[in-house]
């Protein structure tokens, strides 16, 4: 029996939400130090970067569930996409690097500048280890599980 297409939706949000979220959360912790800050400074999106540092805990546990969320949003962003456009299911692997460096760049010049934090809009470096890591850890995951749970129908 074939999975609804609503039903597949939501498991592509949550399962490729999760996974994404996962490497990229341990990456993030690894890269930028093992402190409460790196997923505070995530919840200073929504309440502003002295508020969430000055939060302890609460900001912490809200900068992670707002991580997981936004991986979440991506995850059912690629979803749709590909609901619209198969190849990116026929060919996921090439789809979900290059969905990572989109989730990247999406992440650094329009969701940063957009947030409470007043980042300005910048081109950040292609050729690092956080764009490594969203190619390898948030898009091939990603793309992985659409194309495991399939887009419905």
């Amino acid at each position: 029996m074939k999975t609804s297409s609503r039903t597949a939706g939501w498991k592509a949000v949550a399962w490729g939400g999760l996974w994404a979220g996962m490497g990229d959360y341990i990456f993030a912790l690894s890269f930028y130090g093992w402190k409460p800050g790196v997923f505070q400074t995530v919840a200073g999106g929504l309440i502003g970067r002295e508020a969430a540092l000055a939060g302890g805990v609460a900001t912490f546990l809200l900068g992670t569930a707002l991580h997981f969320v936004i991986a979440g949003i991506w995850a059912g962003i690629f979803w749709v996409l590909a609901k619209w456009i198969p190849l990116l299911v026929r060919g996921w692997v090439v789809a979900g690097m290059v969905y990572g460096l989109v989730v990247y760049l999406g992440m650094n010049c329009v969701v940063l500048p957009s947030s409470a934090l007043n980042v300005p809009v910048r081109w950040p470096p292609m050729v690092s280890w956080p764009a490594a890591a969203h190619v390898v850890l948030v898009g091939l995951p990603i793309a992985g599980v659409v194309r495991r749970v399939g887009c419905g129908g």
